[in-house]
């Protein structure tokens, strides 16, 4: 390793306008009473990008930052490390020049594995290249035989005639089942599809049994693509694979069950939840993956626009009320509730939730599963809550009158109150409410604020493309010409890294109600939600959804066709 030079990565940083000063002093202040390192924070508080920090890390040590890696296994030491080594220590050699090897670390100041590596091979020098985490996985990943790749049609292919004996054979007791599902070719094909599902960003996969055939389908950016379809003779086998790894009974296919599968894919955590849904044809089996090591909860990140974010940060700070997110299912309501608390999380504050299910878990925060069948629904759990002194309190719904007027009441008596609403649009979860039973004088004493938003997906950056539209098409959209840069919109051509879908990725976008005082009184007025809208929009300034959808359209974030697609 290189000597590091006198210049701090801070000023570095600072130097090559990645950051302000005031980037920089904000993140010095963070780092104060923690063990992490100053990059790491820029990173975690979405400052600046992991390559800009190892780029200015590079720079700092005089060493190479390599953000993309060609893999050539140098004297086939690579098969020589054992792999635990190299994943304990995120490094691998990589390349040879000379009698050197070079080799790809992520901390810089970790050395101590080049010192290991020069014992076990004395006749080599070590260099070292600064690369990412991700791409270090990446290299393990395919050149050491773990999860390497193989598709669906490979695994079935390999199916031997043994197999397929028993596969199609009638099985009617539980033990036959287990060593049908147990079978090597089985827990290959099964892997195949997470494995895949992992990499294309997938939410869900739905196993779904037809007469003839059976269906593998991904949700990928909120959209079902097929893409299997395993021969009909495998469906048993599948399914009872899937089960055995979420802890169901495998003997009962008459009712639906729930369970949970966690597991490692490429170094990164994934959890994911596991329904069966009995049909005519068999089991249908929906996997919901939760992807914990990409996940991060940050308001800044999600998809708010400047103005909007302001304000509803100033509403989130409030020291009591109800703030209500409202969508449909798959709008993205947990994710901005988790972000929330994940900002207001801190050491003088007592956060608890009561949540059906858990999604993620948070760290310093007390979370509670809602389960039914011992009567520990939303409304009992939130009034044990109450009991535990809290400051914040998440509910994960509120789905009926007794969770809504004992929510209203933690609002009334001091305490910040969050949770979801399934309404279209903002003004509607005011109606909802009422409906519920809660009186119009008590919304407007405890409701802060309702915020609906739909999550649209974003234009593929490797395949962007501008295009100057119609005046046809601008009039049927409802934008004017003039806002346009340039008189252009922008859309995806489709290429390999978005499935040539043209999307990569999902972007909230917003309508934020705060109840001012002109729309307190409408509410007292009994007014439809519709009126309400109209007031928010003309004498509050309110965004719509439609609105926002388009203003991203317009930057070059989304398309209008999308934006429509949702609103």
């Amino acid at each position: 390793m290189a000597k590091i030079k006198t210049k701090y990565l801070g000023k570095i940083l600072v130097d090559r306008k990645v950051i302000t000063p005031e980037e920089l002093q904000e993140a010095l202040l963070a780092q104060k009473g923690t063990s992490l390192r100053l990059g790491q924070i820029l990173i975690k508080k979405g400052i600046a990008s992991e390559q800009d920090v190892l780029t200015c890390l590079a720079e700092q040590y005089d060493i190479t930052f390599l953000p993309r890696i060609e893999f050539s296994d140098p004297e086939n030491l690579f098969s020589s490390i054992p792999i635990h080594f190299m994943k304990k220590n995120k490094m691998i050699p990589f390349r040879k020049k000379g009698n050197t090897i070079m080799v790809g670390i992520v901390d810089v100041l970790n050395i101590q594995p080049l010192d290991d590596l020069k014992m076990l091979f004395p006749q080599f020098d070590f260099e070292a290249a600064l690369t990412t985490e991700d791409e270090i996985q990446r290299i393990i990943n395919t050149h050491f035989g773990i999860m390497k790749d193989e598709s669906t049609d490979d695994v079935i292919e390999d199916l031997e005639e043994s197999d397929f004996e028993i596969l199609t054979s009638q099985i009617s007791e539980t033990q036959d089942i287990m060593d049908m599902a147990n079978d090597a070719p089985i827990i290959r094909l099964v892997n195949t599809f997470i494995k895949q599902a992992v990499e294309d960003r997938a939410s869900d996969i739905h196993v779904e049994p037809y007469e003839k055939e059976l269906v593998v389908r991904f949700r990928i950016d909120g959209i079902l693509y097929n893409m299997y379809t395993p021969p009909k003779k495998y469906q048993g086998a599948v399914m009872s694979r899937i089960k055995i790894m979420a802890n169901l009974n495998i003997a009962e296919n008459r009712l639906p069950q729930d369970g949970r599968i966690q597991l490692k894919i490429a170094g990164k955590d994934i959890d994911i939840r596991v329904s069966t849904f009995p049909t005519y044809f068999g089991e249908r089996i929906v996997l919901r993956i939760l992807n914990k090591s990409d996940m991060s909860f940050d308001l800044n990140a999600i998809g708010f626009d400047d103005n909007t974010l302001d304000e509803f940060n100033d509403l989130i700070k409030k020291t009591y009320g109800i703030v209500l997110v409202t969508g449909p299912t798959g709008s993205g309501k947990s994710t901005t509730l988790y972000s929330v608390l994940q900002q207001l999380k801190s050491e003088d504050v007592n956060i608890l939730t009561v949540e059906d299910p858990i999604e993620y878990q948070i760290p310093g925060i007390g979370q509670m599963q809602v389960k039914p069948g011992i009567n520990l629904t939303f409304a009992s759990g939130l009034r044990s809550i109450l009991r535990q002194d809290p400051d914040i309190v998440m509910v994960g719904e509120i789905r009926d009158l007794e969770t809504a007027e004992i929510a209203v009441q933690a609002a009334l008596t001091g305490h910040r109150v969050f949770s979801t609403l399934h309404t279209n649009d903002a003004a509607s979860g005011i109606t909802r409410l009422i409906d519920m039973g809660i009186e119009p004088f008590l919304i407007t004493s405890s409701v802060n604020a309702y915020l609906a938003q739909r999550l649209i997906r974003k234009i593929c950056p490797a395949c962007k493309e501008a295009f100057k539209p119609s005046p046809k098409m601008l009039s049927e959209f409802g934008i004017k010409s003039s806002h346009l840069k340039g008189g252009k919109l922008y859309r995806g051509k489709g290429c390999d890294q978005c499935l040539n879908t043209g999307y990569t990725g999902r972007l909230g976008i917003f309508e934020l109600l705060a109840l001012t005082p002109g729309v307190r009184k409408m509410i007292m007025s009994h007014s439809e939600a519709p009126l309400i809208k109209e007031y928010a929009i003309k004498e509050d300034g309110m965004v719509t959804l439609l609105q926002d959808g388009l203003n991203k359209a317009m930057l070059g974030i989304t398309t209008v066709e999308e934006v429509l697609r949702v609103c």
